[in-house]
């Protein structure tokens, strides 16, 4: 059965649809890609023409409503039947994307959140779509979702003045989940994904099936309970405007502005908001879609999200609530103009995260600071022989700031705390295959080696083995440099000669501390680099320590 296609045009597109180059030729360095967003109630599918100059043309968007929420949230798992639907819609997303000449899997990038993502056949799901399709689609993790978030509405931002200065909160109440995020001065201070889907809600209340009557008090119920969660773990205090995402903050925008899609943001007082989306809230599913001419799956919806944001602007006591037309796809598209290449602004957002996360578990900072600070500048001399990219020095880097986490536990052993503690955390835009390989680098940033019976080291591929004890080399030299915490070397240089990898010291100093820190772990960097580490004092010549 050929699926039925709701299309868009290039005006109702959003705001990556480009204004400077309008009624333009189009250059022809532009390069058509597109972005695919599997979601709990529909998969979405945006077409956009990447300008040389790093700008972004929208060309089409396609919509097409599935029932992977409903069969997740509810039975666990994606029917086979759902499988087959999904598999038709993204068969007919191809025949589109020919249209526009994107054939090469380089120019396709596809996710899938909660829905997917929790479902016991994933796995399962995802090959078949690849089997049938030849679309490799991942199955993104909440840290993911809120980096993508904070992309897609970075420009929102930057641009409007009261955001600039303030502490703002952007949350997407989607099918399966709530993405939430604190900014301060364009700095994320908090981020967190909550299980407070507003499909996912609706499927409760219809699997205990709550009468018509009680359907709010019960939604209420559930949703206070993960608000109560937020408002203990989250500093929503400091928080004075709430930036909502997703179409059903939209279509009140709709109601109430019927032409705010001209504006980048929409400003409603809460108490507005609230009187638009009471009668909403409370109406029942079919008559939302008699009265307001909508699809029965977005009806299904809207009652629930509308009740998660005025719950989220009330706990966090903001007086407005600014609507914006950014999604998902938006910050997938800005992640494709950027070639996957980590920015040196997302790099700081996620060393931020550490520094917070470091923090909470008391690390001595000043040490921390100073072993990433080496690491660092090892990673950039290193360059060649480790042949690793910039996303690597970031790992490499909130390594060193997180691997003396695992004192919080106890200082026996604190390798494999810092370890537990950081593969079972979440910092922002870190994906769990992230985190999996900073906590192994922080595991081996002492004296032992990776061995056969360390499970989670075993269970990575060649490649992310490799890696990690590249990192973990570099990691054990910058922290043994650093071994006098109280009075820190400052002044040293790198060099090589002949086999020999040569720190010299350009300061008078004492280096007994440092040579016997270098003789308990620079095995590791002789084993992975083929050089001796040898540690020279610049004054007098005095070379002290000669062999890792």
């Amino acid at each position: 059965m050929t699926p039925l296609i709701l299309r868009g045009s290039p005006a109702s597109l959003g705001p990556l649809m480009e204004s400077t180059h309008d009624n333009q030729a189009v250059p022809h360095a532009a390069q058509p890609v597109a972005v695919i967003d599997i979601g709990a109630t529909a998969m979405r599918l945006r077409i956009a023409e990447l300008q040389p100059d790093g700008g972004i043309r929208s060309l089409d968007q396609i919509q097409q409503a599935v029932r992977l929420g409903k069969d997740t949230f509810t039975h666990g798992f994606i029917k086979p039947s759902t499988i087959e639907e999904c598999v038709a819609i993204l068969l007919s997303f191809r025949r589109v994307l020919k249209e526009y000449g994107i054939t090469q899997p380089e120019q396709i990038h596809a996710v899938a959140t909660s829905a997917v993502r929790e479902a016991q056949n994933r796995e399962a799901f995802l090959d078949r779509l690849y089997m049938a399709t030849q679309i490799n689609v991942e199955a993104i993790e909440g840290p993911v979702e809120n980096r993508l978030t904070y992309i897609a509405v970075q420009d929102v931002l930057e641009t409007e003045p009261t955001l600039k200065n303030s502490d703002t909160a952007i949350a997407e109440v989607g099918g399966g989940s709530t993405d939430l995020i604190f900014v301060r001065e364009g700095r994320v201070t908090y981020s967190g994904t909550y299980r407070l889907g507003s499909l996912r809600l609706r499927e409760t209340l219809e699997t205990y099936r709550t009468p018509v009557e009680r359907v709010r008090l019960v939604l209420e119920q559930q949703i206070r309970r993960s608000v109560d969660q937020l408002q203990r773990s989250a500093p929503v205090k400091t928080i004075t405007r709430l930036v909502a995402l997703s179409g059903d903050a939209r279509f009140v925008a709709s109601q109430i502005e019927p032409n705010w899609e001209e504006n980048q943001v929409c400003r409603i007082p809460l108490k507005k908001f609230m009187a638009v989306a009471d009668p909403l809230i409370s109406m029942p599913v079919d008559e939302l879609v008699r009265r307001h001419h909508i699809p029965h799956q977005e009806a299904e919806t809207i009652g629930p999200a509308l009740l998660v944001y005025e719950h989220l602007a009330v706990a966090l006591q903001v007086q407005e609530i600014l609507v914006t037309r950014a999604s998902l796809r938006d910050g997938l598209l800005r992640e494709m103009a950027l070639r996957g290449a980590w920015t040196t602004e997302y790099a700081d957002q996620a060393m931020s995260a550490a520094r917070l996360m470091s923090s909470r578990y008391n690390v001595d900072e000043s040490h921390a600071e100073r072993v990433a600070n080496f690491c660092l500048r090892l990673f950039r001399e290193l360059q060649r022989e480790h042949a690793l990219d910039e996303r690597y020095a970031l790992q490499l880097r909130i390594a060193a700031l997180l691997h003396e986490v695992g004192r919080f536990i106890s200082d026996r052993s604190h390798h494999k705390h810092s370890m537990y503690i950081v593969m079972n955390s979440d910092l922002f835009g870190l994906a769990k295959r992230d985190l999996a390989l900073i906590g192994l680098v922080t595991r081996y940033h002492r004296r032992a080696m990776p061995q056969t019976y360390h499970t989670e080291y075993t269970a990575l591929d060649r490649e992310s083995r490799i890696i990690v004890v590249k990192l973990a080399a570099l990691l054990r030299i910058a922290d043994a440099i650093d071994r006098r915490r109280v009075q820190p070397l400052e002044k040293i240089s790198f060099s090589r000669v002949g086999d020999d990898f040569v720190i010299t010291v350009n300061e008078p100093a004492d280096l007994t501390l440092e040579t016997l820190a270098l003789k308990e772990k620079a095995n590791l960097f002789e084993q992975v680099f083929g050089m001796k580490v040898v540690l020279r004092s610049a004054i007098g010549e005095e070379e002290v320590f000669a062999r890792g």
